[in-house]
This record gives structure tokens, C-alpha cells and sequence, in this order.
């Protein structure tokens, strides 16, 4: 959803559609499938500089030191993230569907900590945490501090218009 705001609001994307739409997520994922080879596939980073990049909290530690960033840390319930992961990997038949989720849960939490400490250990990452559901509830505000946030300059009406609350469906 944050990608498909800032894109609409004007900054190129990085993105391959390799992944399409599906029932789990209907306009999109906006990826960029070598992000995931992150860890050992950097040479992508320099094409990428000025556009808005999706990377999981996992990967942001493989970011290089050598350059600034500018992350939009989407922060989402965790029991509605744990839901949405269940119903994704039960309709794709994955193993993991049966993981309890408290133990998805505690997983996640630990992952974020790990990815907090990292984060302020940084000094070149600038970090805007936002809150889902603040975002889909309130996208003109979210819009506004997004644009200033990275600078100013883009259309904040049409990234209003990229937001579809029917799309918020684990809520908690």
C-alpha cells in the first residue's frame, strides 16, 4: 500500500511484476524480485537510487553502509499480520500454515527487536515508522508525512487515492 502511495504520488518504483495479483493480495505486490538475493546481489542498488524500493524488515541489515536511505517502515498488529500470513500459506498449501500463532507471533517480535537495534545502529538510515491501519484510516495524514519525509514534491492527492480500505480485511 505504501509503495503503491508513493508511486502514485510520483517516484518511480522498482518493481519486475513477477509476482502478480492474487486473492491475498488484489493490486499487486510491487516487488522487485532481487531484493530477496539482497544478502549477495547489490549491483541493482545503484539503478535504484532515487525510487522507492519494497524490502522486508529482514533484509534492511544487508543495505550497505556506503549510502543514505530513506525507510517508510510500515508497522501492522502483529496478530493481524500472523492472520494474514495463516490465510496466505494455508491457500498456497505451505507447511508453515500449521505453525501456532503464538510462535508466528513470537518469531516476528523478535525479528522487529533484532531489526530495531540494527536500524539505530545506523546512522545513514532515516526511518518514518508508520502505523497500518493509521495509514489506511487517515491516508491524507500519512500522505503528508510521507511527502515530507522524503522531501517534499509529490502529489499527495493521488497518494490518498492509492489507498482501499476494502483491502484492510485482518483487521484486529
Amino acid at each position: 500500500m505504501v509503495m503503491q502511495m508513493v508511486n502514485a504520488g510520483g517516484m518511480p518504483a522498482v518493481v519486475d511484476g513477477q509476482r502478480t495479483a492474487d486473492e491475498d493480495n488484489p493490486r499487486g505486490y510491487f516487488e522487485f524480485e532481487r531484493v530477496k538475493a539482497l544478502r549477495t546481489d547489490k549491483a541493482w542498488l545503484d539503478n535504484a537510487v532515487g525510487k522507492v524500493v519494497k524490502v522486508v524488515h529482514i533484509l534492511l541489515q544487508e543495505l550497505p553502509d556506503d549510502r543514505d536511505y530513506r525507510v517508510l517502515f510500515l508497522e501492522r498488529n502483529l496478530d493481524e499480520v500472523v492472520e494474514s500470513q495463516r490465510k496466505m500459506l494455508v491457500r498456497l498449501g505451505k507447511p508453515g500454515a500449521g505453525l501456532p500463532p503464538d510462535r508466528m507471533k513470537a518469531a516476528f517480535l523478535a525479528q522487529l527487536r533484532g531489526v530495531d537495534s540494527m536500524l539505530a545502529a545506523r546512522p545513514r538510515v532515516r526511518v518514518l515508522r508508520l502505523q497500518h491501519q493509521n495509514v489506511v484510516m487517515a491516508p491524507a495524514t500519512a500522505a503528508a508525512a510521507i511527502n515530507a519525509f522524503l522531501g517534499g514534491g509529490l502529489d499527495e492527492l493521488a497518494m490518498v487515492a492509492a489507498v482501499d480500505q476494502t483491502l484492510y480485511r485482518n483487521r484486529r
